[in-house]
């Protein structure tokens, strides 16, 4: 009988009573600490490489899809002809699986070498299509902050925009072997080649109708949506930072896979973290919505933001792709009148008016094979 009574005051009363002082600890416990964020920003610095001067070395590396090796050489030629000395990669004639340029130990080991080469001053990167989410674990952010030197491509080399951002580095959103192998005296090439022999472009755009009055100034990250977009969570995702520039291109896809990877891109909180967006080319994108651009559509989406928004700067896969200094403390001004873009960098300043800049002949198939989207 005694033992009853004492498993039944153990059970009704003690045992609640110490559960009870149990849970209120832990109530304290979680009161008093702070519940991580998962979406807390990072503070973005990077250093600008060294300008070039006559008779430096350019490596050409083909971190993406394979480039006719005709290209390259003539792209080579480009370079001879601005004073530079080219420098093709050990792995840039490789193929695999029909459509890379080498395996991704390949390709990894040309952008190393061209890296740890102290001889080397830029590298320019043959082509975009795709491959460059795949040598992302490849890469540590502090061999490539090691030894800064510029970085130039588009699309694709996205990722590695970002990779080298992340790691503190700035980098050339500019335009490829694919295209520069057309002469390089078209003003897309020439300005890329100004900006890497220390001419920094300052743009003036034209007015366009979804543009977002306002002025901003913050560090310029993004790229193709459809290729940086997939890259939140990794290392080379320049959406963690705070005060961002957003630059948003893309080619050859659907309104409504835009509209998805600018919905991922605001689930993860990035628009609430820019202080302003600039809408490149999107160059033979679907229209399958009533609306009467991307552009169109995207202001929909980013007026609730009541940030700055400049449209139509003419920079991705279009007939004219000007460069743009990536992980650089930009300042942006939309006016009705017009917009006006400025990298806060050191360098020779160059007014340049978008509007007044020659379109070279190009068709719309050609820039998809540019692009890397069609054979």
């Amino acid at each position: 009988m005694k033992l009853w009574r004492t498993h039944n005051l153990l059970k009704r009363i003690v045992i609640p009573v110490l559960c009870g002082l149990m849970l209120m600890s832990c109530s304290d416990d979680e009161d008093n600490s702070e519940t991580p964020n998962p979406y807390q920003p990072i503070v973005l610095n990077c250093v600008k490489p060294d300008y070039l001067k006559t008779g430096d070395k350019v490596a050409l590396i083909s971190p993406s899809y394979y480039t006719p090796m005709e290209n390259v050489e003539k792209t080579a030629d480009v370079l001879r002809s601005w004073g530079l000395q080219p420098i093709v990669g050990p792995n840039v004639d490789k193929v695999a699986d029909g459509k890379y340029a080498g395996t991704v130990a390949e390709r990894v080991s040309d952008i190393r070498w061209a890296l740890n080469d102290p001889s080397i001053k830029a590298i320019i990167c043959n082509r975009g299509g795709y491959g460059t989410i795949q040598l992302i674990e490849h890469l540590t952010l502090d061999e490539l902050k090691t030894s800064p030197k510029w970085l130039v491509g588009f699309s694709d080399i996205s990722t590695l925009h970002g990779l080298l951002t992340r790691a503190g580095v700035m980098s050339i959103h500019g335009t490829m072997s694919s295209f520069l192998a057309k002469g390089g005296t078209d003003e897309t090439s020439t300005l890329m080649r100004d900006l890497l022999l220390g001419k920094v472009p300052c743009y003036e755009v034209p007015a366009h109708k979804q543009n977002i009055v306002g002025s901003a100034s913050g560090t310029l990250v993004g790229g193709n949506i459809c290729t940086f977009a997939p890259n939140l969570g990794s290392q080379a995702d320049v959406t963690k930072g705070k005060d961002l520039i957003l630059f948003v291109e893309e080619v050859g896809e659907s309104m409504h896979n835009i509209d998805r990877q600018m919905r991922i891109l605001q689930m993860n909180g990035v628009l609430d973290r820019c202080k302003g967006i600039i809408l490149g080319e999107f160059t033979d994108c679907g229209k399958e919505f009533t609306y009467e651009s991307v552009e169109a559509m995207l202001h929909e989406m980013l007026k609730e933001y009541h940030i700055p928004v400049l449209c139509g700067f003419p920079a991705g896969h279009g007939d004219v792709n000007l460069p743009l200094v990536m992980g650089a403390n930009v300042s942006i001004n939309v006016r009705t009148d017009g917009s006006t873009l400025q990298f806060n960098i050191d360098g020779d300043q160059q007014q340049v008016n978008t509007a007044a800049i020659t379109v070279p002949a190009i068709s719309a198939v050609a820039r998809m094979r540019l692009a890397g989207k069609i054979e």
